[in-house]
């Protein structure tokens, strides 16, 4: 039975391919996304994979207690669960280009509302305050420099804005989510206070179109080596989250579980994940030799 709960915060800051495995449409290597939502996902194997991964490099692979924490190689002669769990990364918000200010952080009633729910299934104070009805076609935003007249630009659609009278909600909720997170420090200051002034609020219709269109697409060749020329049927796209976009994904852990004793507690597991996790940078998914998945991540609730 897991006995600590905490949420962790991703955020993007380059693009992350976390791949489908599959594709059905037009792009060739798409990103993992939610059946339900079709928002994009990480899934709680990749990030316990990408974690494990640090932990080695963090402790040159000696450290005994990464088999506690993870679980041996299948290959050992000694198998038993490990001690920690992580769920599926959902979405929170998205940044989605504007007109002005360059970009918003895009969010949804839905989107924030399950965030808020799995804080507070995390065991996690999330006393955020009910929004305004959003209607398709309109906007709920904090800061008023964002509006060219009433009239958001997101992209090549125009929203209308709500009177920001009743904006005092959502400005709370913002600056709320921009302290829990982000990491401190001044390398995020200006990460903090953005998201705090610049969390637009968008219909759920609305939202999710940006959720499944507003990806970024990169195609890819592959050369031939002895031509130099494009290999036939070597032209490929692959589908990425966009840098500044937010996710957040529990974490549970128990007590070690290897049948020999003398193992850590769960408040000693969750100790160490929180150590080797909050507020550094993580390589999650595919394309790591080009730059892509690097997370910052920030846990919250140990």
């Amino acid at each position: 039975m897991f006995e600590k709960h905490a949420a962790l915060f991703l955020y993007t800051v380059s693009p992350v391919h976390m791949g489908a495995g599959q594709a059905v449409g037009v792009i060739d290597n798409p990103i993992q996304r939610e059946r339900h939502t079709n928002y994009p996902s990480f899934a709680g194997s990749g990030i316990k994979g990408a974690v494990r991964h640090s932990f080695e490099a963090l402790f040159n692979g000696a450290n005994a207690s990464i088999d506690q924490l993870f679980g041996p190689d299948a290959e050992s002669s000694s198998l038993h669960a490990g001690a920690v769990s992580f769920g599926d990364a959902q979405l929170i918000a998205l940044p989605i280009r504007s007109l002005r200010g360059g970009y918003v952080y895009a969010a949804s009633p839905q989107s924030l509302q399950r965030a808020g729910r799995l804080l507070k299934l995390m065991g996690l104070k999330a006393e955020w305050p009910s929004l305004p009805e959003v209607k398709e076609g309109q906007c709920l935003i904090v800061n008023p420099d964002l509006l060219s007249g009433e009239k958001l630009h997101l992209e090549a659609f125009e929203y209308t804005a709500i009177p920001l009278a009743q904006a005092a909600p959502l400005k709370n909720l913002a600056e709320n989510l921009s302290q829990r997170a982000l990491p401190s420090g001044d390398a995020y200051q200006f990460f903090r206070a953005k998201l705090a002034n610049d969390l637009v609020l968008l219909s759920d219709t609305d939202f999710a179109y940006f959720a499944e269109n507003a990806m970024l697409v990169e195609t890819h060749v592959r050369i031939d080596p002895n031509t130099g020329t494009a290999k036939d049927g070597g032209l490929f796209y692959t589908e990425n989250l966009p840098p500044e976009s937010l996710l957040v994904a529990p974490i549970l852990a128990s007590k070690t579980r290897t049948g020999k004793g003398g193992g850590l507690e769960a408040e000693a597991v969750m100790s160490q994940l929180r150590g080797a996790l909050d507020g550094k940078l993580l390589q999650i998914g595919g394309d790591a030799t080009t730059g892509r998945g690097l997370v910052v991540a920030k846990v919250e609730g140990v």
